[in-house]
């Protein structure tokens, strides 16, 4: 008697287990299916499902909602690099695809999580970041990560210019001037910190002095002195002055 339970109830435990989700399709099914394995992080097996559905089911309305999927799969399993890919791929096959804004920001994420964690290093990817989150901005004002794309542009920005910065010291502390000097251009060029912009114009200055340029010199003098205050414009005026005196000795 004990024996013939056990029987039944390992029969209904079992029926309980492999009981499938209702759908109208097995797509949809294999969808549903695919879907509660990721949610409780089981991604190996999700993946399975997904591709299943893939292959089997190509042309269903499923299919595309799988694709997204293997991409956040990917994505939870920390791999950034072939999320990043799989995002990209997805937005150039479905281009109209209603929730454009979920796959712009896990491209952005996806390359903001590759950055490393000084700014010494490749930087290549905070640049591919602030490049979508600035599409995020652009094109979804109203969207729940508009607010948090404005804060990691300012952190990938930082680091980029913490980073040239670096470089410009580096070399003008090597007395690699020319070099320096171009560095320190760049950062002219391409960032708006007030402090930055005014430590490089007076390193561009006292580069050419260094590599004896001083028609150079005056003419980088002319075309920053409007744009200093107070102690700093002394200074510009103070290394302007000894490549003028350099000038007449020459």
């Amino acid at each position: 008697m004990f024996k013939s339970f056990i029987i039944v109830l390992s029969l209904f435990l079992f029926s309980c287990s492999s009981k499938r989700p209702k759908g109208e399709t097995e797509a949809e099914i294999l969808y549903k299916e695919s879907k509660a394995l990721f949610d409780d992080g089981k991604y190996i097996q999700a993946t399975e499902k997904l591709n299943s559905l893939k292959s089997e089911y190509p042309y269903s309305f499923y299919a595309k909602h799988a694709e997204l999927m293997l991409a956040d799969v990917l994505f939870s399993q920390e791999n950034y690099v072939e999320s990043a890919s799989a995002y990209l791929l997805f937005r150039e096959m479905h281009p109209k695809f209603e929730n454009a804004e979920h796959v712009v920001w896990r491209i952005a994420e996806s390359y903001f999580k590759q950055l490393p964690s000084t700014f010494d290093r490749d930087l290549s990817m905070a640049n591919e970041a602030i490049k979508y989150y600035q599409e995020i901005i652009d094109r979804f004002s109203s969207g729940e990560h508009h607010k948090e794309a404005k804060e990691k542009i300012i952190r990938c920005s930082d680091m980029i210019q913490n980073k040239e910065k670096y470089i410009a010291d580096f070399y003008f502390k090597t007395d690699e001037f020319s070099s320096a000097r171009y560095h320190y251009l760049i950062i002219l060029d391409q960032f708006k910190d007030n402090d930055l912009r005014k430590h490089s114009m007076k390193r561009i200055l006292m580069a050419s002095y260094n590599l004896g340029e001083f028609k150079e010199c005056k003419n980088y003098y002319k075309k920053f002195f409007d744009d200093v205050r107070g102690e700093e414009k002394d200074e510009l005026k103070e290394i302007y002055q000894q490549c003028k005196n350099k000038q007449l000795e020459d």
